[in-house]
């Protein structure tokens, strides 16, 4: 049985932070497969949107608007109940739904913390000035986070891979969409 929810405009900041899997237990929490090992966004958000995945035939098409009682951790996962959400079954209707939160309602990062989707797009100088790509993606390796730039050489689409870490990135100035670091065109 699908749960009665608020059909809403997804916001104009909303960043998807996960996904809706399998129900919990029997009084309508779901287990939530987030999209950062850090899921901080979906603890301070109140109000999720969400979507059906282009793959998942649910039963709703559009936005709808998940008012959140309580998410936390469990296990080495997330789990979450919601208001509207009041069964098992309710839980089971929204398996697979895409997750999204407002930006504005992501907690602020610590001084020399940033949030992945900030870093997406800006482009990447050396201390000499040099172009070396603008952030596709980032990718995490272990115990560091690695910047993947793309960039093109010689009419091809190329990329870059810069280790994230304070050995190689000078500064970050996300109001001026430019990453300085330490790294040479020929690494």
């Amino acid at each position: 049985m699908m749960p009665a929810l608020e059909a809403v405009e997804l916001p104009a900041d909303a960043i998807e932070v996960g996904r809706i899997g399998d129900a919990w237990g029997i009084q309508g929490w779901f287990k939530v497969h987030a999209h950062s090992a850090s899921p901080e966004a979906l603890f301070s958000s109140k109000r999720w949107y969400l979507q059906a995945s282009t793959r998942d035939a649910l039963p709703f098409a559009g936005t709808l608007k998940l008012a959140i009682v309580e998410a936390k951790v469990h296990s080495s996962g997330v789990v979450a109940k919601a208001h509207d959400v009041p069964d098992r079954s309710s839980a089971e209707a929204l398996r697979g739904t895409r997750i999204f939160v407002p930006r504005s309602s992501f907690p602020t990062p610590e001084l020399d913390e940033y949030y992945w989707v900030d870093l997406i797009g800006l482009a990447v100088v050396n201390r000499e000035g040099v172009a070396l790509g603008q952030v596709s993606e980032l990718l995490s390796a272990g115990p560091q986070t690695v910047l993947v730039l793309a960039f093109e050489a010689e009419g091809q689409p190329q990329e870059r891979l810069i280790p994230f870490v304070a050995a190689y990135v000078d500064a970050v100035d996300l109001p001026g969409k430019r990453i300085t670091v330490d790294w040479q065109a020929d690494y």
